[in-house]
């Protein structure tokens, strides 16, 4: 049946216009609009002219009112960030970036804005380091023991990435070793695993602390392999997230929803609640 209406939204992956130019500044690819921008046939616009701080923070909740969308989850790395959590505590909740080249660094910082009380979780991308880090990568192990000890969730891009850099280093499986040594560990597979999702719903299956997102796919293409998992054995282990301002709009992410053949008793859990319960935001009310 159609997405019930009724349901508020913890949208795993939301941003202020011109994220991705900063998020990706890094990356040894060339780009015009996007980093990944052969891969979309429509980029949203920018905007307006100029750095707006607040148009851009403003605009985002906009679109949030609009599509029933209660928590956004933004990224530290943007520098409207902490500017939306002073003004929108209710509505904003941030995750750090990391880069497990900078060593104890990454490590510190994450500490430090934990204790700043900023902090509800950590991103990691493979391959768009400088050098590229593999999820497996003993340098990324700090990261992750920092991560159990803080029980922060980590968000890790898996599958064939859209910029135009190495694969191997986000290989799904990969995440079959990081698993077995941490389990404690609790991760969100981001941005499709594809084209291995059959591979990344059987590591679903076997580790309980793995999870998955549907961040940077309009839900026309959510695999099918993971549509079947969250209406089967999966129902807790799946969250929505976007891809707004980066690749997609809102508007066309929720009317596409609608043909999502998700059960009744999985909708809920698949835009909130999994999410509230890995980023210790309340329950529905």
């Amino acid at each position: 049946m159609p997405r019930p209406r009724d349901i508020p939204v913890i949208d795993t992956l939301i941003g202020f216009r011109d994220t991705h130019q900063m998020d990706v500044a890094s990356l040894r690819t060339e780009w015009k609009t996007h980093p990944a921008e052969y891969m979309f046939k429509v980029i949203p616009d920018e905007i307006g002219q100029g750095d707006d701080r607040l148009a851009s923070i403003a605009e985002t909740l906009a679109q949030m009112d609009e599509h029933n969308v209660r928590v956004g989850v933004i990224h530290m790395s943007d520098d409207r960030a902490e500017e939306a959590l002073r003004r929108h505590a209710d509505r904003f909740v941030a995750i750090r970036p990391v880069d497990p080249n900078k060593g104890m660094d990454a490590v510190r910082l994450i500490q430090r804005e934990y204790d700043a009380g900023l902090l509800r979780g950590v991103s990691f991308f493979p391959s768009g380091q400088n050098p590229p880090v593999p999820i497996n990568d003993k340098k990324a192990y700090p990261i992750y023991a920092k991560c159990i000890e803080l029980d922060l969730p980590i968000f890790i891009n898996v599958g064939v990435p859209g910029p135009r850099v190495p694969m191997m280093p986000q290989w799904v499986g990969h995440l079959d070793e990081v698993a077995y040594d941490l389990p404690e560990l609790k991760v969100v597979m981001r941005h499709g695993a594809e084209p291995e999702e059959d591979l990344a719903v059987k590591l679903l299956l076997k580790w309980p602390n793995l999870y998955y997102s549907t961040s940077a796919f309009a839900p026309k293409y959510w695999p099918e392999a993971i549509i079947k998992f969250a209406n089967s054995r999966g129902a807790d282990k799946v969250l929505y997230g976007g891809y707004f301002p980066m690749g997609l709009e809102l508007s066309r992410i929720f009317a596409e929803m609608d043909a999502v053949p998700f059960k009744d008793e999985v909708w809920g859990k698949f835009l909130y609640d999994n999410a509230a319960k890995l980023l210790k935001l309340p329950a529905r009310g």
